[in-house]
């Protein structure tokens, strides 16, 4: 009889996923009472003719909007003030995020903040929020961080050099509205490494030691799907099966790791994005091959079931030589797509790199990665994909 430990799982976002979807958003904005919306988003979507297709869908309604489009690459927290001015001088009554990880996070973080007091720094880490936000609905236009449904707003403060996660359920957008078709202009660059991301949201949640039986299906499924449809994604975009495709392992992917945190790509992920200013999802592009080369005597099994689910025939090998071909099958998909393979050219410097890895140990996803590390560990880590 195989009797499992307790786990806990728990999924508060309403997903609704699918090509077209989009043009429902009225529906959804009344189904939460709302009649003003705060649309959150970066001006580069603005400029770029997504917005306006959300906005078009709203403009046929009697549902009114006000545009909030200062939202930056890596989100400075200073970010969620105005917004959150805007959003009471405007007497809105519902969030809406549009974008990716940078606007979803600051959406999110602006939500909460009407009905608590304070800086969102305030709330840093883990179940310190003491009040639910406001509705808010998330669409996500990018297939890799999950911030549509992740318990995580993850901003930073570029003066002091820090980056930090606000983590509780009151985070979680009460709807992902998940739709293909805003994704396909997405350029190559952007779709490879937020591809990675997802697939490292999956792999490091499927690896770990936090891992349980509903998050390792959802692991499994996700790493399925960037397995098969990443490449296409990448080199022919206006694929809208491997769109979709990659925003359902995007999403699929954030529901696990929410329940079992990540491990030490991400955990070095925050300190190099703050301190060295690496974009996040060229970090865990450049990171996770070393990374999974480190935990692999951890978790042999799990590494050789991510060769099959890459489609990779383990016959006839070891268990050995199937977690190998495990690892080694994520790192070609990486060099396939041409996503960052070195720190070294982002200006990051051996002389960091120990203070990046004390910062990286505090990091709560540390305690659940398959092999223990110390600093001198997390340095060995970076130094090899400088």
């Amino acid at each position: 009889m195989n009797c499992h430990r307790p786990f806990s799982f728990e999924l508060s976002v309403r997903i609704e996923f699918g090509i077209g979807t989009v043009r429902y958003l009225a529906d959804h904005v009344r189904s939460l009472g709302g009649r003003h919306a705060l649309i959150v988003t970066d001006p580069g979507l603005v400029a770029a003719g997504v917005i306006p297709k959300v906005t078009a869908v709203l403009d046929a309604t009697d549902i009114t909007y006000t545009l909030f489009a200062e939202v930056q690459a890596e989100p400075d927290a200073s970010g969620v003030v105005p917004g959150v001015e805007l959003y009471r001088s405007e007497g809105c009554d519902i969030v809406i995020s549009v974008g990716g990880g940078s606007s979803l996070d600051t959406g999110k973080a602006i939500s909460v903040m009407i009905n608590n007091e304070g800086h969102i720094r305030d709330y840093a880490g883990l179940g310190k929020l003491r009040h639910p936000g406001v509705p808010q609905i998330a669409i996500p236009t990018t297939a890799g961080t999950g911030s549509e449904a992740t318990i995580w707003s993850v901003l930073s403060e570029k003066d002091k050099k820090i980056k930090y996660g606000v983590g509780s359920r009151f985070l979680v957008p009460t709807i992902a509205l998940c739709d293909p078709e805003l994704t396909v202009t997405l350029p190559p660059r952007l779709t490879a490494v937020t591809g990675i991301d997802a697939l490292a949201h999956a792999l490091e949640s499927y690896v770990n030691k936090a891992t349980q039986p509903i998050s390792e299906a959802l692991a499994e499924r996700s790493i399925q799907l960037v397995a098969r449809s990443l490449r296409t994604a990448v080199f022919a975009g206006d694929q809208i099966a491997a769109r979709a495709d990659m925003l359902l392992a995007s999403t699929i992917a954030a529901t696990a790791f929410n329940a079992t945190r990540l491990g030490l790509a991400h955990a070095l992920a925050m300190p190099l994005g703050a301190k060295a200013k690496v974009p996040h999802a060229d970090v865990i592009s450049i990171l996770l091959p070393e990374v999974n080369r480190y935990n692999l005597p951890a978790n042999l099994p799990k590494f050789a079931r991510i060769a099959e689910l890459f489609g990779e025939n383990t016959n006839g090998l070891s268990l050995r030589e199937a977690a190998e071909l495990g690892v080694n099958s994520v790192e070609q998909l990486i060099d396939d797509i041409g996503s960052p393979r070195k720190l070294g050219d982002y200006g990051v410097t051996e002389a960091i790199l120990p203070e990046i890895a004390e910062e990286g140990l505090t990091s709560g996803n540390i305690a659940v990665n398959p092999r223990a590390a110390t600093i001198k560990d997390l340095v060995k880590i970076m130094r090899g994909c400088l």
